[in-house]
């Protein structure tokens, strides 16, 4: 046996013990503790999701808006995530993985709330008068831990900015091969070069394109799920029940989508939640963390939007698109199995229109991976090192290239082992430093108690004084 073979193997045990219950029960209590602390902000603050879209529209200073910031981080967060990783979890934990998708991301609207304003707060200015931030920079500055910041700035690196980053492009390849026969490695390429064009443009370039693509693609997407959904209206209400009937089943039954325990469910659904929302992991607060914007609880709500719009909407339209459609025990998986449906639904147009959101989804957030690789290669090793900047775009182009050719299923089993050391990092942080977050949320309920309108935080305020 090869040396590549054993690697493998031991990556897919120490995934079968982090993903079994460990980081999922982590993720969840994470998210009870955040929303608890906060009294409920995802359900009684709910209007505010949308409200403060408004206000954020525009960037303060002529930078990156809170919009732009928020389309960014949706597009970091709904590509394959919202598709190829809902028809995962369906084929590898059955119909009861939607439950705990659902679970992942009303609970990790709350921590996607701290993850974002401890990403305005810690956040460091580049040379352009944009902004960057994110996890580690938190880590360093508000936790004052060098080191796990360092850590968990490399895993980023190395996890989202390239391996997820080659999931999006050959999600992407994929998507193309029900509709027109071209080799994967000639889209590899294509999509690799397109990738170099706008990052070099930096955070405002990819801000601006997500914001064109993000809104319009996901309206459509979601119009389109909608059409097989009212197609199928009489099916839901059963289709509603497997969903929770197979996420608290104790024990396999024999063939057919529901031939999967609680534990597969369970492990799959929280698993790919947070792959389709980043709640947890922090890898969107280093999106939210370029927003100019009053407040940073501001920013927060619109982090909590995005959680809820990938994960609770989009998600769930594909995940109902699959099982509506009873395509699930087709042999299919990602992204074909996901063409499967809505080919089921609309006929060979289907393909087209999965092969197209796929196309968008997938690249704005193959975009958002290489920015979150850059952002941390740039706090692990200085802002000046800009020949490493070049070096990685070139070997994460180059990966991207070569990842049309490489099995779905080997990317995934990279993506989970390095999703569960950046979660470990990330939550500990997330649990020392919420008394932050939680003094940021009351002055802004304070402010909008005394009648402002648009609250205002002061950034050169000391917060790590508070007590």
């Amino acid at each position: 046996m090869g040396i590549l073979q054993l690697l493998s193997d031991a990556i897919v045990s120490l995934n079968g013990i982090f993903w079994g219950w460990m980081i999922a029960g982590i993720l969840l209590l994470t998210g009870v503790f955040y929303t608890v602390s906060l009294r409920f902000p995802q359900i009684k603050y709910f209007p505010k999701l949308f409200s403060s879209l408004k206000s954020n529209f525009k960037s303060e200073g002529g930078g990156v808006s809170g919009f732009g910031a928020l389309c960014a981080a949706v597009g970091g967060q709904v590509g394959t995530g919202s598709l190829v990783g809902v028809a995962s979890a369906i084929v590898a934990g059955g119909p009861g993985a939607v439950f705990w998708m659902w679970m992942t991301a009303l609970l990790g609207m709350a921590i996607s709330f701290g993850e974002a304003i401890l990403g305005l707060l810690f956040r460091a200015k580049n040379s352009d008068g944009t902004y960057r931030g994110g996890a580690a920079y938190y880590m360093e500055k508000g936790m004052k831990c060098k080191p796990l910041a360092v850590g968990y700035s490399m895993l980023m690196i190395v996890s989202v900015g390239l391996f997820v980053a080659m999931i999006q492009s050959n999600s992407i390849a994929s998507s193309f091969q029900m509709v027109i026969n071209v080799p994967p490695i000639i889209l590899g390429i294509i999509i690799g070069t397109l990738t170099g064009i706008v990052i070099i443009g930096g955070v405002k370039r990819l801000s601006e394109v997500s914001s064109l693509i993000v809104p319009f693609m996901a309206a459509g997407y979601i119009l389109i799920t909608l059409f097989i959904l009212i197609s199928h209206i009489a099916e839901i209400p059963s289709v509603i029940a497997l969903i929770f009937k197979s996420a608290f089943s104790t024990h396999a039954a024999v063939g057919g989508v529901m031939g999967y325990t609680i534990k597969e469910a369970f492990r799959n659904g929280v698993a790919r939640g947070l792959f389709s929302n980043d709640a947890g992991n922090g890898a969107a607060a280093g999106m939210h963390a370029s927003a100019q914007v009053k407040h940073p609880a501001a920013q927060g709500f619109c982090a909590m939007l995005g959680t809820f719009l990938t994960t609770i909407i989009i998600c769930s339209c594909t995940a109902f698109a699959i099982l509506l459609t009873g395509v699930a025990n087709t042999g299919y998986d990602g992204i074909n199995l996901v063409q499967a449906a809505f080919s089921s639904a609309i006929g060979v147009a289907g393909n087209w229109i999965v092969m197209i959101a796929m196309v968008m989804f997938g690249f704005t957030t193959l975009l958002a991976d290489v920015y979150y690789g850059e952002v941390n290669i740039k706090f692990a090793f200085g802002e000046q090192r800009a020949i490493l900047i070049w070096l990685f775009r070139i070997f994460a182009i180059a990966l991207i290239v070569l990842s049309t050719i490489i099995p779905l299923n080997v990317l995934w089993n990279l993506v989970d082992f390095m999703s569960a050391l950046i979660v470990f990092a990330n939550v500990v942080a997330l649990w020392k430093m919420q008394k932050y977050v939680r003094y940021v949320f009351n002055d802004y309920v304070k402010q909008s108690k005394e009648g402002v309108a648009e609250p205002e935080w002061n950034y050169d305020s000391d917060i790590t004084k508070i007590g």
